[in-house]
């Protein structure tokens, strides 16, 4: 399995991805010019799993700026989805590993990330990269969507 940076043709591959993250939400949709975009964003990182050509999974990094450590950022991981038939393959783990790297070469404090409240089998995942889902609670507020 080979991570690497999602490529405009992966649009399609990651949306349907997106789309088994967030069921049945109508606001999913990945541009091919976007991920052209965030492609030439130093502080954005959007990583595919490709297995023999077959997206297998996909995560995103933020670097943000935090007036709070000096000029250390810190990241925001989201939207790492594995396709279930290929959990347990260590795709998953291999997306994980390549976003810390960016974010420890980056100088980032911390890593933080959002997950649903029913994706227990993701937060065990989680915890055993060694997040910690007991210091501190999520909040979000969603803007400009249908719903």
């Amino acid at each position: 399995m080979n991570i690497r940076p999602a490529q405009p043709g992966d649009a399609a591959s990651i949306e349907g991805l997106y789309r088994l993250l967030v069921p049945g939400d109508p606001n999913v949709r990945v541009d091919p010019e976007h991920l052209a975009a965030l492609e030439l964003d130093p502080t954005n990182h959007l990583l595919v799993a490709d297995g023999a050509g077959e997206l297998s999974g996909t995560a995103f990094l933020t670097i943000c700026r935090d007036p709070m450590y000096g000029s250390q950022p810190y990241g925001v991981l989201e939207n790492l989805i594995v396709l279930p038939a290929a959990r347990g393959q260590g795709g998953g783990t291999a997306l994980l590993s390549a976003l810390e790297q960016l974010a420890r070469a980056a100088r980032c404090t911390k890593l933080m990330l959002l997950s649903s409240r029913a994706r227990t089998d993701a937060h065990q995942f989680f915890v055993r990269r060694g997040f910690d889902g007991e210091r501190k609670r999520g909040f979000v507020k969603y803007l400009n969507r249908s719903r």
